[in-house]
């Protein structure tokens, strides 16, 4: 009976076979979908989310063991290699110590010209009409109607208003147009900055530490004494000896500020504010003055200072951070076309890179959504969570 069993059951009807694989693949395709419902369940659960990113995180740097993997004599190759990619770093940190002095010769071959520009903003220098002459590019050029319009529009201004000295408000314009300044940027520094006069960048000296000075320039003024406001970045271009494959050019290692001479009420780095304070056993309320920080650009010349083991704590290091961003562009950005950044050139040629980019962004999410919409199980929901407004702070 047991072979005549099995006989049956090696001779069934291909047809009923096709039954039992229909029912194992019904099955298995509910296994499926409830193992990728349980999923998505997983994935929406913020604690889950927050486990894998920290497993993710202490990931990043660990070997994959595939060094593991490799013979003990291919194992000593790769250490040589690694040997020679330490020399390279010490080679490539000598190439930017000798970038720097060659910053340093040709920024004495730009100062001239920076001088000029400085003296015609402040009307120490009148331009000649030779000097004053520009070329519009082919797209600029203009009817001669457009052009005699323009000009007795001009002189009817002219004719309006006193005739200005230099270029008003030239660099106070050049920080409002650029967002990494115009964020640092308060109501009550505009009436200070309307002084500025120039920014100067000073390098080191040769044989000396690497570092770059900003000099800031003000014409006399009611808010303070001083008549230069200068912050010093101090740089290193040396592979750290234990983590040598972490050099990619010199680094900033700290800068140093300068004291403000604030005439008396008008220091804009501190405000005064009052509040009351009860009495504990009297119960009286009394009104108290207190001075306190007060955003402000000027707090660009306060840094917080770095300790000699460099240990900060976040929010210091968040400022350090941003503030050697702010050194760098202005000393790399703002001071060799600051021209560029007055009348907007720069930010335009700035925000063509991100449209490009930003519409090739845009292109894709419309194929996406086309995609989705020709698909005939396509079938849109409304978002049960939607996601908050991003808010200013």
């Amino acid at each position: 009976m047991a072979d005549l069993d099995n006989k049956d059951q090696t001779e069934m009807d291909p047809a009923d076979m096709e039954d039992v694989e229909e029912v194992e693949e019904e099955e298995t395709g509910e296994d499926n979908s409830k193992a990728r419902q349980l999923t998505m369940q997983m994935m929406q659960n913020p604690q889950i989310l927050a486990a894998l990113q920290e497993r993710l995180d202490g990931l990043v740097g660990s070997p994959s063991g595939y060094m593991e993997s490799l013979p003990k004599v291919v194992k000593r190759r790769v250490n040589a290699l690694k040997n020679l990619q330490v020399k390279c770093a010490h080679i490539e940190a000598k190439f930017y110590e000798e970038v720097h002095e060659l910053e340093r010769k040709y920024a004495a071959l730009y100062q001239p010209l920076f001088d000029k520009r400085s003296d015609i903003v402040r009307a120490a220098y009148e331009p000649t009409d030779e000097e004053c002459e520009w070329k519009p590019d082919e797209e600029e050029e203009l009817t001669e109607e457009m052009k005699e319009k323009a000009k007795v529009e001009e002189e009817k201004k002219d004719e309006e208003k006193e005739d200005p000295k230099g270029i008003p408000e030239f660099w106070l314009t050049v920080f409002k147009n650029v967002d990494l300044l115009s964020e640092m940027l308060q109501e009550h520094d505009e009436p200070i900055l309307k002084h500025l006069q120039d920014i100067k960048v000073k390098f080191s000296d040769a044989g000396q530490p690497m570092s770059f000075t900003l000099e800031f320039h003000f014409e006399p003024n009611d808010f303070f004494t001083n008549t230069v406001l200068t912050k010093t970045y101090k740089m290193r271009s040396e592979p750290d000896e234990s983590d040598p494959f972490s050099f990619d050019g010199p680094e900033i290692m700290g800068c140093t500020g300068c004291t403000i001479d604030w005439s008396k009420g008008k220091n804009v780095t501190l405000k005064t504010i009052k509040k009351k304070q009860k009495h504990k056993g009297r119960g009286t309320v009394r009104t108290v003055t207190k001075t306190v920080p007060n955003d402000s650009f000027f707090n660009f010349f306060s840094p917080p200072e770095v300790p000699e083991s460099g240990d900060l704590d976040e929010d210091s290091e968040a400022v350090l951070a941003a503030d050697f961003e702010i050194g760098h562009f202005i000393r790399e950005r703002i001071v060799p076309r600051a021209v560029l950044y007055f009348t907007g050139e720069a930010i335009e040629d700035d925000d063509d890179d991100y449209d490009e980019e930003g519409e090739e962004a845009d292109d894709e999410e419309g194929e996406e959504e086309a995609d989705e919409e020709n698909d005939p199980d396509y079938e849109p929901k409304k978002d049960a969570n939607p996601p908050e407004e991003c808010k200013q702070q």
